[in-house]
């Protein structure tokens, strides 16, 4: 089961990031409650891995404030609470592990510098194959995996470290969709153990059975967050032209010039 620990699981104010001095991301507020399923949305370019990235630390804020489980980024620990999913692409290629030992990479975290599996190491691991359905490939290679089936190993390796909270990164991008249905299924029992789930994606597909709460990204900024929505609204124009600005959106103010300083973050893995 999740652990309770005080404060929202995410919280961001104001934030900007910038790339080589180009500005990527701009006056971004978002708050994600425990339990939620939050799906980032938009258009290629918009900002939404970008965003993924700055909230797990990966890129650093040039303005504004990142809290995570109420605690401020620069002082914040407790990485074994946290699960990234990076893109497939790049993420499994040419690695000669077993699923197994793919996986069991994800208790890292969890476990004392080398010290030997404990059970309660193994069980989790057990636990986070047999979530995804790869229970039978438990001893194949990872390169020997379709697409989707790689996918899904990837989100098993951060399972296994029992996080509170899940970034995922276009899981479902190249997946067939009896892969997408198995991703889901995945992501449903996280999501009814109370996992936060916070999901980048181009078009949701079978996914968006699970999305509680969806936030647009357009030109770096947030476009729209509110309830739900489908994929062929998320596409229309008003959220993809820079001239037009949605009803429901929700930020409109200058970016600020205060500096956060550049913190490294721990889930820069593979």
């Amino acid at each position: 089961m999740p652990l309770t620990g005080p404060g929202r699981p995410v919280e961001l104010a104001d934030a900007a990031v910038a790339i080589g001095g180009r500005p990527i991301l701009r006056g971004i507020d978002l708050t994600v409650e425990t339990g939620e399923f939050v799906a980032l949305m938009g258009a290629n370019g918009s900002g939404k891995s970008t965003l993924v990235r700055c909230l797990t630390g990966l890129l650093p804020l040039t303005a504004g404030s990142l809290r995570l489980f109420g605690t401020p980024f620069d002082s914040f620990e407790d990485w074994c609470r946290i699960g990234f999913v990076p893109q497939r692409t790049g993420a499994t290629s040419g690695v000669p592990a077993s699923v197994w030992e793919l996986v069991a990479s994800g208790r890292l975290t969890r476990r004392k510098l080398l010290r030997p599996l404990s059970r309660a190491d193994r069980d989790a691991i057990q636990d986070a194959i047999a979530v995804v359905d790869l229970t039978d490939k438990t001893h194949d290679g990872v390169a020997l995996l379709s697409g989707g089936q790689q996918q899904r190993a990837l989100i098993a390796r951060a399972l296994a470290g029992q996080p509170d909270l899940f970034f995922l990164d276009e899981p479902t991008a190249g997946v067939d969709l009896p892969n997408q249905h198995a991703l889901t299924d995945a992501l449903r029992v996280l999501k009814d153990r109370g996992a936060t789930i916070v999901l980048v994606a181009h078009e949701l597909g079978p996914l968006a059975t699970l999305v509680d709460r969806a936030v647009v990204m357009r030109d770096g900024r947030v476009a729209y967050d509110g309830a739900p929505l489908g994929d062929h609204q998320v596409h229309e124009a008003v959220f993809t032209d820079a001239h037009h600005h949605h009803p429901r959106q929700v930020h409109d103010h200058p970016l600020r010039h205060d500096h956060a300083p550049h913190v490294s973050s721990p889930l820069e893995r593979g």
